[in-house]
């Protein structure tokens, strides 16, 4: 017999108290926890499981596992919890030791970077997530260049060649001249 999936609901809170719970959530942007007390709602208002379930939008299966989580623990039941995630592979104090090698170390290429990491702490990082921890440290990757490998030797005289040629150092003119020009 399908018709009665309202099953024993414990009645943690009045009417009253669980809409006062949904506004609080609201107010504390826990959306998820709003849509898991409305499904509450609906079946504190008579409705089935699978109909309460309907109205919020979640699958047969969830709505078992809320109805329990809400007869178990009440509005903390309901309460998403985070795991946590993954734990980190360095240990905060082992990427401050990292980022203080970086910074007496430098320059560093990713790749060696990499290398220490490995060699040290026995762990690999991904080069894109790397980079990442490293910005979000507050270190940042450049290319230290003093001198732009690709220009002539003799850079310097070639532009007082060209300043001289488009200044017309020769003429004066009338109002002072405009030069563009891209340096490198």
């Amino acid at each position: 017999m399908k018709g009665s999936q309202r099953g024993l609901l414990v009645r943690h809170l009045t009417e009253m108290e669980l809409d006062q719970a949904i506004a609080e959530a609201q107010k504390a942007d826990e959306t998820r926890l709003v849509r898991r007390l409305c499904y509450v709602k609906n079946l504190y208002a008579g409705d089935t499981r699978e109909q309460a379930g309907d109205r919020v939008g979640i699958s047969r299966a969830t709505t078992r596992r809320w109805a329990r989580a809400w007869n178990d623990g009440g509005v903390d039941g309901l309460r998403p919890g985070f795991g946590g995630g993954r734990p980190p592979k360095l240990s905060p104090a082992q990427f401050e030791e990292l980022c203080e090698l970086l910074e007496e170390g430098q320059p560093w290429t990713p790749r060696q970077i990499h290398t220490l990491i490995e060699d040290r702490y026995g762990v690999t990082y991904h080069p894109a997530h790397l980079s990442r921890k490293l910005r979000q440290a507050g270190m940042n990757y450049a290319k230290p260049r003093p001198m732009d490998p690709r220009s002539p030797d003799d850079a310097d005289e070639i532009l007082a060649e060209r300043l001289e040629a488009a200044l017309g150092e020769d003429e004066q003119p009338e109002v002072d001249p405009v030069v563009l020009g891209f340096f490198r």
